[in-house]
């Protein structure tokens, strides 16, 4: 999208992502990367025992996988110089995601703010929907950068 397209897309909703499927192997992998092993995310035998009947993603895996969402929503036009996260205004975690789950995000502009030519701060109101269930994943409130060409 451009800087005119931005502008216009304010107040609407932008796109919905692909489902992404949420299996043992990714759980156990960000487990790996993030040293994060415990019992709920990577112990299926241990995990039946519990309310969620299985083991659960990570919180932060699901949060880590807005880039790649939003790469399928927002397109990046040719005068865009880089986008860069800015960070998170609220992050809520509502409901588990249960291993071979699949998720997608949608994507609200909520609004822009243009402080230079070049550069404008978008804040995004995210939901991430688990297939086949009414309660979301997530809900954020996400503000990224964008810097276009002179």
């Amino acid at each position: 999208m451009n800087l005119l397209e931005f502008k216009k897309s304010v107040g609407k909703e932008v796109g919905i992502s692909d489902w992404f499927l949420i299996d043992q192997d990714k759980i156990n992998k960000f487990a790996d990367l993030t040293h994060d092993h415990q019992f709920i995310h990577v112990d299926i035998e241990k995990s039946k025992d519990t309310p969620f009947k299985t083991t659960i993603a990570h919180g932060f895996l699901t949060l880590s996988l807005l880039p790649s969402m939003a790469s399928q929503v927002i397109s990046k036009s040719s005068d865009t110089k880089m986008s860069v996260n800015y960070g998170l205004n609220k992050l809520r975690f509502i409901n588990p995601v249960l291993s071979n789950s699949k998720i997608r995000g949608r994507f609200f502009l909520k609004k822009i703010e243009q402080k230079e030519f070049n550069e404008l701060t978008l804040f995004w109101e995210i939901t991430i929907e688990i297939k086949d269930n009414e309660k979301p994943a997530m809900i954020a409130e996400w503000i990224n950068r964008r810097y276009f060409n002179n």
